[in-house]
């Protein structure tokens, strides 16, 4: 995955400072790396996809809230994705 790619997605897709979208962005990249994603869902994960997928957590979320949503959702219906979560402080240190 491309991180430029997914970055240029992330800050079209939600208002976060850009330090959020580089942490979010990179943890995206070391999921997709990792390859345990492909091999739950048979597919690649690509930059659509996490856009997709974030748009889909409950209004008024911050980036890194919907991040750490879906990842909940892929460990509760997976398990072993909460490595790649993000502290929820790092808004705060952005």
């Amino acid at each position: 995955m491309d991180r430029t790619e997914l970055e240029g997605e992330l800050r079209g897709a939600f208002d976060a400072e850009e330090a959020v979208i580089s942490v979010v962005a990179r943890q995206a990249r070391d999921m997709a790396e990792g390859g345990q994603f492909a091999a739950d869902f048979d597919a690649e994960l690509t930059p659509e996809t996490v856009v997709d997928n974030l748009a889909d957590a409950p209004e008024g979320y911050s980036l890194v809230e919907r991040w750490n949503w879906w990842l909940g959702a892929l460990d509760l219906s997976h398990g072993g994705y909460t490595r790649f979560s993000v502290r929820p402080d790092i808004e705060r240190q952005a």
